[in-house]
């Protein structure tokens, strides 16, 4: 039986999008307690949080942080990623006690393969972003931290009010994943960061990829689609199983999305019910999913809704 792995990203995506006026609810307390849940469905592998400014992503402050992760304890059993934009946030990783010296997470790391994206969502150009990133995750190698890299708009990028979308290149996508896998990266997500690709267009990409590479670091490689309608990110993930990939990402309910106003993702409880009917082993419990998504949705997103675009 084939088999594929599956990471949950609500608690990071969701909660990165929460507003301070909302945070009596979404409480450390209930994040723990969603968190747990997951573990126990079968999920070793979470996104959780992101050191970013509590200015951009109120629930992502220090003692939240702190205090969600010492109740987890050191994640030696489980990969929890927490994702870094910068230097400044590289340094609250290491402060925090989320490097391997303590609390063992994952560094995630993550830049925009279409420049205007890139500017938008880090203020920066994607070279300087690559050279702070070449420094970082060199050092956190060197600790042996674990590190996880994210190309966003893989499959393009429309800038605000405008139709046209902005695609890489084969030869640029290619050339992003061997930066990272260079510097040691253990996984790179390809993120189709406003749904801009459907079925077609999604198997054109990842086929153009993975024939440049010739299939090279494949078993490496994962998906993370976004789209405003689940059924269509299921149907892309499928056609990207078909070619071989088999990491995916998902959030409960298909809630999340990026700050620059990406749409939701695809839907965990969805996702695994298309993989459990295709036969393939995900290693989870399809049945604590779906109460979990239940649960997530009466607690959290009917009282603090998120736009789906």
């Amino acid at each position: 039986m084939d088999s594929v792995t599956i990471t949950d990203v609500t608690l990071r995506e969701y909660g990165q999008n929460v507003p301070s006026s909302s945070l009596e609810l979404f409480t450390p307390e209930i994040r723990i307690e969603i968190a747990k849940r997951l573990m126990h469905a079968g999920f070793s592998s979470l996104e959780v949080f992101s050191c970013v400014l509590p200015k951009i992503a109120p629930a992502m402050n220090k003692s939240a942080i702190q205090r969600i992760a010492a109740a987890f304890g050191r994640a030696d059993q489980y990969k929890i990623i927490t994702l870094v934009p910068n230097k400044a946030g590289y340094k609250n990783f290491l402060a925090w006690g989320l490097g391997p010296d303590r609390y063992n997470h994952t560094l995630g790391v993550f830049f925009s393969a279409v420049e205007a994206h890139n500017i938008l969502n880090l203020g920066r150009p994607i070279e300087e972003t690559i050279d702070e990133y070449r420094i970082i995750v060199k050092d956190a190698v060197a600790r042996k931290t674990r590190v996880a890299g994210y190309v966003s708009a893989a499959f393009g990028f429309s800038r605000p009010g405008e139709t046209k979308v902005i695609r890489p290149s084969p030869e640029e996508l290619g050339s992003f994943l061997d930066f990272y896998f260079d510097l040691g990266v253990e996984t790179v997500t390809l993120s189709d960061l406003q749904g801009v690709a459907d079925e077609r267009e999604t198997v054109r990409v990842v086929e153009a990829i993975l024939n440049k590479r010739k299939g090279k670091d494949i078993e490496r490689l994962a998906y993370h689609p976004h789209h405003v309608s689940g059924e269509k990110a299921l149907a892309n993930s499928q056609a990207v199983y078909d070619l071989g990939i088999r990491r995916f990402d998902a959030s409960l309910g298909g809630t999340g999305g990026c700050v620059t106003g990406a749409p939701g993702n695809q839907p965990t409880e969805g996702l695994v019910r298309l993989f459990e009917s295709m036969a393939i082993r995900t290693g989870l419990n399809g049945q604590d999913i779906s109460s979990l998504a239940d649960f997530v949705h009466r607690e959290l997103y009917s009282k603090i809704p998120m736009a789906p675009a």
